[in-house]
């Protein structure tokens, strides 16, 4: 197994090839860009030290003063926003390999919340490391702004899931995001991958009740196309799921990954 070395600061830095495909951070941007060896040490180094999390923790609030950048190692979050009736909007998931906002550094204060949905290891980059990796790391800041238009993109897609898909449709095209997502960081077997949210949190994500949820989700399990239980979801039938979600990967932009 090859070895790769490195001086950071004084100390020697090694990282095993293996563990590098390992890395969520690292299997994403390389699904946007060709990254050396030294941008995966850097990569590596920079998420070697995760803290835990348990489910339910705010990792940053609205109105909070950004202080850096959340890396999603392991687990699950989501942004949402919160109205003063108590109602919640989910606006986006992030899964391993996700970083939570890259730019926040130029806002003043927060204006949505990012919770862990699951327990989760997360990486806080300071300012000043967000900033040495676009200023001094080409092929890695490359990485990161082309992991930020597919956020926004993303963005984009769901605001037609809400305005224009139907219940099942919605729930569909969202099953079928999360796959590739999942797939893209090595954390999908087969069809199957861990979905731990509740039908609360799919309905807030999708614009309708926890009942409507439940009566959706019977609905596709009742045509064959999903097993959900224990917080993991099998798609069984994926050409009808996408056929039903009208899903088209483009705005994922994994290129032969969405393909495969």
């Amino acid at each position: 197994m090859s070895q790769l070395a490195r001086v950071w600061g004084g100390h020697i830095m090694t990282e095993c090839s293996s563990d590098a495909a390992n890395n969520p951070l690292i299997r994403k941007l390389e699904g946007f860009t060709a990254l050396s060896d030294a941008d995966r040490i850097t990569l590596a180094r920079i998420s070697a030290e995760p803290r835990q999390v348990v489910p339910g923790t705010d990792l940053v609030r609205e109105g909070d003063a950004p202080d850096g950048v959340f890396l999603v190692m392991k687990g699950m979050a989501f942004r949402h926003k919160l109205r003063a009736t108590g109602t919640r909007q989910i606006m986006a998931y992030l899964v391993p390999g996700d970083l939570c906002d890259l730019d926040v550094a130029l806002l003043s204060e927060m204006d949505h919340t990012i919770t862990a949905v699951s327990a989760c290891e997360v990486v806080r980059l300071t300012p000043e490391m967000v900033a040495d990796l676009l200023a001094n790391h080409p092929q890695i800041a490359r990485g990161l702004r082309k992991a930020q238009l597919v956020d926004e993109a993303t963005l984009r897609e769901w605001l037609v899931n809400i305005g224009r898909r139907s219940a099942a449709e919605r729930l569909a095209h969202l099953f079928c995001e999360l796959l590739l997502r999942m797939r893209a960081v090595g954390l999908a077997s087969g069809d199957s991958y861990e979905l731990p949210v509740t039908q609360i949190d799919l309905a807030d994500t999708t614009g309708q009740t926890p009942v409507h949820v439940n009566r959706t989700l019977q609905e596709l399990r009742e045509q064959g196309l999903i097993e959900l239980r224990s917080r993991r979801l099998k798609i069984l039938d994926l050409p009808r799921l996408r056929a039903l979600a009208e899903f088209r990967p483009n705005y994922l932009h994994l290129g032969d990954q969405a393909a495969a």
